[in-house]
């Protein structure tokens, strides 16, 4: 199949294509921008079964029951944002900025962008704080349990090309990557740094398609970073600068947010701010996705199934327990692989006996890292990857 995104289709094909949308379900007189936004249940376009967890800015979760397949449909993806969405108007014009320690700063169209070689990477992308609703004591921030977590293919130009095109000199040390969302009020804008050696890897692109379509306006359209294997805040939507520096950005999002403590800490702790540390790379991870936990089912075999990721590195293996942890067996990874992506694993249990039933996964990766029983605690709910679980009935 061939790209939409392709020499003969641009970025303002995309907005007929919008119009059109709305011609065919009766919203003929209605603007583009109007007509998007009248078909948006939740908003945005996205799937009615997402979870809401903030409707402005819109964060929306996955619901587990959707995580069931090795590609996650745009409309299912998880949503997380920082700022408001900016109307299609603001970022339909939108053009990339390259400025700081380079020879030649540039100005990139989308267009500018399509023409440059085309990269495709497939890329589990999970929030770090995906989790965070399960630790005792609780902290605020957004109250994700189980889906702020998706597995995409993204297209685009490699960051690596674009940072030649422009002529990094030798003295750069990170990638100041600016959103385009607006904030409100005092609040910061949505800046993330990326050390230079990070930006510079061939899997390191800025995308504009999202498993083979025009990204969607929700996620990012129509720059959007993927730093693959790190965690989500890093793949910076409506992408609108980058900008090379030798220093360390000294941006709220970067020197404040998005740190994590460099040893362990007791539950509820202070951890002052020099003991912290930028989260980049996730770690490893599973998610059962059958059975549904609350299921009921019939006596007999039960298909066990779901998904483990670890961020840059490969999964090695998935152990599941059917008695609270105190035995463990291998589960089969199974179905298609990619190196940042999460890998797909299937377990057969013979659930025989009438009543409730527990199982547990455990992930191990490719450097020997499994996941821990009891979880790290840490004063942003950052990372959380104990041993996933579900809970179901069986019942003749």
């Amino acid at each position: 199949m061939s790209s939409p995104w392709s020499s003969s289709y641009s970025r303002r094909d995309w907005l007929r294509t919008v119009g059109a949308v709305g011609a065919a379900t009766g919203l003929s007189r209605i603007a583009p921008l109007e007509a998007l936004a009248a078909q948006a249940a939740p908003p945005d376009g996205k799937d009615a079964r997402l979870i809401i967890r903030s409707a402005r800015p819109p964060d929306y979760e996955t619901p587990v029951a959707l995580l069931d397949t090795w590609i996650t449909p745009n409309d299912q993806f998880y949503v997380r944002s920082h700022l408001p969405t900016p109307p299609l108007a603001l970022v339909q014009d939108l053009s990339l900025q390259v400025d700081g320690l380079v020879g030649t700063p540039l100005t990139l169209t989308l267009e500018a962008l399509q023409a440059m070689p085309r990269a495709t990477v497939t890329v589990s992308l999970e929030c770090a704080g995906n989790g965070r609703a399960f630790f005792e004591p609780t902290m605020p921030g957004i109250q994700w349990e189980r889906g702020a977590v998706g597995n995409a293919r993204w297209t685009g130009a490699r960051l690596a090309d674009i940072l030649t095109k422009a002529g990094v000199r030798d003295t750069a040390r990170n990638v100041a990557m600016h959103g385009g969302d607006r904030p409100l009020g005092t609040m910061p804008p949505f800046i993330r740094q990326v050390p230079m050696a990070k930006a510079m890897h061939p899997d390191t692109i800025i995308a504009y398609e999202m498993n083979g379509q025009p990204l969607p306006l929700v996620h990012g359209f129509p720059f959007r970073a993927i730093v693959p294997g790190w965690e989500g805040a890093y793949a910076v939507k409506w992408l609108s600068r980058i900008q090379v520096i030798d220093t360390d950005f000294d941006g709220f999002w970067v020197a404040t947010a998005y740190r994590y403590p460099r040893r362990p800490v007791a539950p509820g702790a202070a951890v002052p701010p020099a003991d912290m540390l930028p989260v980049q790379g996730l770690v490893v991870k599973s998610i059962l996705t059958r059975p549904l936990d609350g299921a009921i089912v019939a006596p007999g075999r039960v298909a066990v199934a779901g998904h483990a990721w670890a961020g840059e590195r490969d999964i090695a293996r998935v152990d599941i327990s059917t008695d609270r942890g105190v035995t463990w067996q291998p589960a089969r990874l199974v179905g298609e692989q990619a190196r940042y992506a999460w890998r797909r694993f299937e377990f057969d249990y013979e659930a025989t006996t009438p009543g409730s039933h527990v199982v547990l996964s455990r992930a191990t990766d490719s450097e020997g890292e499994a996941q821990p029983m009891v979880p790290a605690w840490n004063p942003s709910g950052y990372l959380w990857n104990v041993a996933d679980q579900v809970r179901f009935e069986v019942q003749a």
